[in-house]
């Protein structure tokens, strides 16, 4: 008779993704995925197979957390600019309230980008998918904002969007790395200011 898992793969996985992001890929040991996830590392290896792979899969789950939100922000109904200068300033009080906090967790896809992408090709993929995504989400908001009228003429919807997503991640960054709290404020106000 086949035995019955005794835990919730999908609240493992969760919690193996709150470590990585709290501690990355290399400072995360199969010791603390054994404290933290409550289960032996044999069930670890037989659900989720190697520590990269449940690290991989940590990652897609983030993404899938993370993205139909930012998608729902920018797609209301209406004018579209409020809802970008929302976005870029709610990621400028994370990183603040990331920093204040001393977590300073980051953007898990941009420490993926940084920790590992540059010697793992899954990894890389990965990552670049995640910011394709949010890139085509903001060139989205942004040639509806171009179509309603709300940017000045001339402006490049999809120059722009990549612009706010290297502030986006650019601020994560500086929230990760400590008190950047105006730095991060004076960034998202100024960027903000091309929209005009």
């Amino acid at each position: 008779m086949a035995r019955t898992k005794e835990f919730d793969p999908d609240a493992a996985l969760q919690s193996a993704l709150e470590l990585f992001w709290q501690r990355g890929y290399e400072a995360t040991s199969m010791a603390d995925l054994v404290d933290g996830l409550g289960i032996a590392r044999a069930s670890i290896y037989a659900t989720f197979g190697s520590k990269r792979e449940l690290y991989l899969r940590a990652l897609e789950r983030y993404g899938e957390q993370c993205d139909p939100g930012l998608l729902a922000e920018l797609s209301q109904p209406g004018p579209v600019l409020p809802a970008v200068r929302a976005l870029v300033r709610r990621y400028a009080r994370e990183s603040c309230e990331d920093a204040e906090s001393g977590l300073r967790r980051g953007c898990f896809v941009t420490n993926t980008a940084v920790e590992l992408a540059p010697h793992d090709q899954d990894a890389a993929r990965r990552v670049a998918a995640s910011l394709g995504h949010l890139e085509t989400v903001l060139t989205a908001a942004l040639v509806r904002a171009e179509a309603q009228r709300e940017l000045p003429e001339g402006r490049d919807p999809r120059a722009l969007a990549r612009m706010l997503l290297v502030l986006l991640q650019g601020m994560r960054v500086i929230g990760k790395a400590g008190d950047g709290s105006a730095r991060l404020r004076d960034a998202a106000e100024q960027a903000l200011a091309l929209l005009d």
